[in-house]
Formats: C-alpha cells, sequence, structure tokens
C-alpha cells in the first residue's frame, strides 16, 4: 500500500481483513504508521470504485498472499488519535471484514514487516504490542468462525 497524505476534512475509510483458520487469527506486525511496529490484522485504504469486500481481500493478498474468499462485514470502528498538541492526527472509519480462508501460509509483503498465526492466548500475550481492539476482533471473527 502506498502511503498518501489526505487532508484531514472527513474519516478516510479503511477496510481490516481478519481470517480464521483451525481457532487462529492472522496478524501482521505493521512497517508504516500509524501503528507502525504493532501486531494488526492486514489492511488499509480503500481505493476509488473498489468495495469494502474487495478491498479487504486485496489487501490481504498484497499484504501476507493468503488467497481468501467469502467476506463478511464484521463491525466498523472508528480510529482517532490527536497529537501532542491535541490536533486531529488520524481519523480512520476501519471496516472489519471476516474472509474465509482458501490457500498460503503468509509472508510479511507491502507494508507488513512479519505476517503470523496466533490463537487466542498468544494475542493476549502480545498485549501492548498489539494495535487496538485485536482482541476484540479476533473475538467476534472467532465466534462468527464457529458459529457458521
Amino acid at each position: 500500500m502506498t502511503q498518501t497524505t489526505f487532508p484531514l476534512t472527513r474519516p478516510v475509510p479503511a477496510v481490516l481483513a481478519v481470517v480464521v483458520r483451525a481457532g487462529e487469527v492472522l496478524l501482521v506486525r505493521r512497517a508504516n504508521p500509524p501503528d507502525q511496529g504493532l501486531w494488526g490484522f492486514p489492511g488499509g485504504r480503500m481505493e476509488m470504485g473498489e468495495s469494502h469486500l474487495d478491498a479487504a481481500l486485496r489487501e490481504l493478498d498484497e499484504e501476507t498472499g493468503i488467497r481468501a474468499d467469502a467476506p463478511r462485514l464484521i463491525t466498523v470502528l472508528d480510529f482517532i488519535e490527536h497529537d501532542s498538541a491535541g490536533r486531529l492526527a488520524h481519523h480512520f472509519a476501519m471496516i472489519s471484514v471476516l474472509c474465509r480462508w482458501r490457500a498460503g501460509e503468509g509472508e510479511a509483503a507491502d507494508d507488513a514487516l512479519e505476517a503470523q498465526w496466533f490463537d487466542r492466548a498468544a494475542l493476549t500475550a502480545l498485549g501492548p504490542g498489539a494495535s487496538a481492539k485485536v482482541e476484540y476482533l479476533a473475538d467476534l471473527a472467532l465466534a462468527i468462525a464457529d458459529a457458521a
């Protein structure tokens, strides 16, 4: 994903691709801000004319090489950050999409430093090394996957 600066006149729509496989979720360690160095779900900004479902599958493939299908909406979260002077630094409307794993183990590419599968205990162990809401989204995704 190419870093692009947008004027902060409105929230930026972006996606998170949440993949569950055998009770584990796929996370990447982010190479770029925001959340540089933290573990989170693959994702990024939507492209003009692209649906949120297509964007999630594209970002997943670009960042990890994972092939998935059957995307479905989990939830939408606002990530709002201010700088040290109190000015708005980022406002992303993150559209979380559950994607059904089809192929691939997950290799870090594009703006991911690492890619790894985590079970629930390993997610908790990440603590502050994970982006905000990672455990929350993982719990939602695992519950949906278990119900399917």
